[in-house]
């Protein structure tokens, strides 16, 4: 990335704590509108230029409604935050109408089989992805604080929106997580033995107001990483926690080792667990709360599966 320009809207939205991922998603869908108006720059361009881009994308490229969405929250974001020349409430574009993908849903009996092959240093994280329902990335970030084996929940702190959630953490699982901890707490007394060791990552204003508090257990994540590494913001020496990637191709390897033939991915295992509750008896409201969905819309897909299904509709050939 040469660009000056967007150089600096990379260092703005990273000196105000967002995501590596929204960085560069944002980041692509300005380079990309920009490329498209031949260069022009976008304080040259307002609403008539950025509702020609969003109707390019789905008449040319067939875009899905949440990429035409990413490209909209990225150039708004782009006018108000950075051009200070915010864009206007009613754009006049073309809408993306393609449906959305319906999710994949693992049986009971397939959730079982695909755990069984799970490598045992990662079965843990699996478990809560299915138990509690989370996000890879929720889980990976999941600090010692946030586990409460008292009441049995895990609390949630900026996930998906920036929403925080309390969800449910499976009884099972307690012997698991407190071992894990342990392992934690072994780790950690092995850091603080390093004088270059700079504690663990915490967000500005946790920084602020518990000094010292990135070198206290609570604070340390469930999932660490196997070695330190250097912070890119900072340059200090920290242990970051486990890396999705790993996560992903070892449900990837399990899903083939276990002869399941459906696309497997860790968000698979949230969605069974959604359908699993709601199979169960669970109310959607609790469903929706325990997902973190701000509309309850977003949970019924899980409904529409079941209704739609076996458990909603009898075939007439069973009749015959």
């Amino acid at each position: 990335m040469k660009s000056q320009f967007l150089m600096s809207i990379h260092d703005y939205m990273y000196q105000r704590r967002y995501a590596k991922r929204t960085i560069a998603s944002y980041l692509k869908v300005i380079a990309d509108f920009i490329r498209f108006h031949e260069f022009t720059h976008p304080k040259d361009m307002h609403d008539k230029e950025v509702e020609a881009f969003l109707t390019y994308i789905v008449i040319r490229k067939n875009v899905a409604p949440k990429t035409q969405a990413l490209a909209l929250n990225a150039l708004s974001f782009l006018y108000r935050e950075i051009l200070n020349n915010p864009l206007g409430v009613e754009l006049a574009f073309v809408k993306s109408q393609r449906q959305t993908k319906l999710p994949v849903v693992l049986t009971k009996g397939e959730v079982k089989r695909l755990m069984s092959f799970i490598a045992a240093k990662h079965h843990l994280l699996v478990s809560l992805l299915y138990g509690s329902g989370l996000r890879l990335m929720e889980a990976a970030r999941l600090r010692v604080i946030d586990v409460d084996t008292d009441y049995q929940c895990l609390r949630i702190f900026n996930g998906k929106g920036g929403k925080h959630r309390v969800v449910t953490l499976a009884p099972e699982l307690i012997p698991k997580l407190t071992a894990q901890i342990d392992q934690v707490k072994y780790l950690l007394s092995c850091d603080v033995e390093n004088n270059r060791y700079s504690g663990v990552w915490l967000p500005h204003r946790l920084r602020e107001k518990y000094s010292g508090a990135n070198k206290t257990l609570i604070w340390q994540y469930v999932f660490p990483a196997s070695r330190l590494s250097t912070d890119a913001e900072s340059g200090l020496l920290r242990r970051h926690h486990i890396n999705e990637k790993q996560i992903q191709r070892t449900i990837k390897q399990a899903s083939a080792n276990a002869q399941i033939n459906k696309h497997v991915t860790p968000h698979t295992l949230r969605h069974s667990f959604a359908t699993h509750l709601l199979q169960s008896g669970a109310d959607i409201r609790t469903v929706q709360d325990q997902l973190g969905h701000s509309d309850v819309k977003t949970t019924q897909i899980y409904t529409h599966i079941l209704q739609q299904g076996a458990n909603g509709v009898r075939s007439p050939l069973s009749d015959l």
